[in-house]
């Protein structure tokens, strides 16, 4: 045993004990810490030293990011579900503060000019991405037209990409976006006849759901050619092609007027530098007194602006590796900028707990079939997207994100046209 080794493992022996940890570690050469490591208990498994080192020299996000997805970081017996259940309660820098301070710089020390191997494949991903303009375009591209194959390994048999509504938290994700679908609907207040726009259609769920369940005229734009292909077909399929109609079009370039309008996860692409461009357009497309649901991940507001648009490193790595180009608001933001564009707010309702589980069954879907997805989208792409939905259902689950969905109508003088009461939307 090197050198090395025997000092990496004195230290994590010491944490272990030290923290009473309820989960151990495989190294290099495959021994384990404790020694005694049952083989079915959760482990974290350390591929070389060099992953090591990387860590000790910068224990970032990006690092674990690219250990990670290359499997020099992995876990053993479980999920990160597991090693987040199993992680002691104290914070980092208590963490810190409660190991042996010579072990550690004696660690330190002799791993600090070990090379930190690789390969490091999102290294070269730019940290910022413009939005706005033909850069939507290309941001849409990256995340989605990866594979469509590889989006329905995980998602339910309509493919839908957004947060499913739980009318029982023991319902499947597929009756979970079947009550989102007709929940939209009935917040629209879809009538037969009505002309109706998703922007942002995604695969064509919506859009194909509001015409047969609603009897509408539906249009439907996205920024991926992947996705409009199967939105294509699942429409034909369908016997609507008389009822719906979609295009690859930018939401700032269209033209119309409709009685009807839903953007669905769609808007934390548009960067808030393009809200008012986003907001005027929605406005111009919609008919007077028309109806706009905008469902979107918001992050909580600050004290202040300033605070707001500061990044967690968290935010960062999202955005820089799953999400070029995206931002979020927060839903006071949101609000007022429907009404500084000309709408009326009428309800909101925060759905982040259902998003937490529509995450969840995500990320267990897409692991379940991960021999599928590895072969479609390779390994890089396949860990990466786990690791997102993992750190996004914690995320929603622990309330540092939520999702609202936001009712408003083109703002008129006088009565809305709404009923009395919100008893029609849980009939």
């Amino acid at each position: 045993m090197s050198n090395r080794l025997t000092h990496f493992r004195r230290l994590l022996e010491h944490a272990h004990a030290a923290l009473g940890l309820r989960f151990g570690f495989v190294l290099w050469d495959g021994s384990t810490v404790p020694s005694s490591l049952d083989p079915d208990v959760l482990a974290i498994v350390l591929a070389d030293e060099g992953c090591v080192a990387a860590l000790m020299r910068r224990p970032t996000i990006d690092t674990i990011a690219n250990l990670w997805v290359t499997e020099r970081l992995d876990i053993r017996n479980g999920t990160m579900f597991d090693l987040v259940a199993a992680r002691p309660s104290v914070r980092s820098r208590a963490l810190l503060r409660s190991l042996d301070k010579h072990l550690l710089i004696g660690v330190l020390a002799r791993f600090l000019l070990v090379p930190r191997g690789g390969p490091f494949p999102l290294q070269d991903i730019p940290a910022k991405a413009d939005s706005g303009g033909d850069a939507n375009r290309r941001n849409v591209s990256y995340h989605y037209d990866a594979s469509n194959a590889f989006y329905a390994l995980f998602l339910d048999p309509a493919m839908v990409y957004s947060c499913g509504y739980f009318t029982d938290w023991d319902n499947d994700l597929a009756t979970a976006q079947y009550d989102k679908l007709d929940m939209i609907c009935r917040k629209l207040r879809l009538q037969p006849g009505d002309t109706f726009l998703d922007i942002g259609c995604g695969w064509g769920a919506l859009v194909i759901h509001a015409a047969q369940n609603y009897g509408v005229r539906a249009h439907g734009v996205t920024l991926s050619t992947e996705q409009l292909a199967i939105a294509t077909e699942r429409v034909a399929a369908a016997g609507l092609s008389d009822r719906i109609t979609l295009e690859l079009r930018d939401y700032a370039r269209m033209d119309g007027a409709f009685d009807k309008i839903a953007s669905i996860g769609m808007f934390e692409h548009v960067g808030l530098a393009n809200h008012a461009t986003y907001f005027t357009a929605v406005n111009r497309l919609l008919k007077p007194g028309g109806l706009y649901l905008h469902h979107a991940i918001a992050r909580p507001a600050k004290r202040d602006h300033r605070r707001f648009r500061r990044r967690s490193s968290e935010y960062a790595a999202l955005t820089r590796y799953i999400f070029p180009g995206g931002e979020l608001d927060h839903i006071g933001m949101s609000v007022a900028n429907l009404q500084r564009h000309g709408f009326e707010v009428h309800d909101v309702e925060g759905w982040r707990e259902h998003y937490a589980l529509t995450c969840r069954l995500w990320h267990d879907r897409l692991l379940s079939h991960y021999d599928e997805a590895v072969r479609a989208v390779g390994s890089v792409q396949t860990r990466l997207w786990l690791a997102y939905l993992a750190g996004c259902s914690l995320a929603f689950a622990r309330n540092t994100v939520g999702i609202y969905q936001t009712v408003a109508s083109k703002r008129v003088r006088g009565p809305s046209g709404l009923p009395a009461t919100r008893a029609d939307l849980y009939r």
